[in-house]
């Protein structure tokens, strides 16, 4: 993964629209993490589909494009493969299901 870090000097409306596309991204994915403990043995298309589903249900996740809410769903399915990779290493530690994220401020 690459992580590119950078510092903003914008306005408070940009840092307010900012947090609230975090916000909302994180929503998205604890959402979609939700339907996957709920009904077990989901798929990355299906929750792709949960995804457009929550858009027509919900005001603030359509206002991200289609590629945004996907994208947080293949971060909850990361998130779940992760999971099972660490139920089946060998090593003892603590193990459980995918937490939800909580909001944080970006700044």
């Amino acid at each position: 993964m690459i992580v590119l870090e950078f510092k903003l000097k914008g306005k408070a409306k940009q840092y307010r629209i900012i947090d609230e596309i975090i916000r909302t991204a994180q929503f998205v994915r604890n959402k979609t993490l939700r339907y996957w403990i709920d009904n077990q043995g989901v798929k990355l298309v299906d929750l792709y589909k949960q995804c457009a589903i929550m858009a027509k249900e919900f005001e603030w996740p359509g206002k991200l494009n289609s590629m945004a809410r996907q994208a947080s769903a293949e971060r909850a399915i990361f998130a779940i493969q992760r999971f099972f990779a660490n139920c089946f290493r060998q090593e003892t530690r603590e193990k459980g299901i995918p937490a939800v994220q909580e909001v944080h401020s970006s700044r």
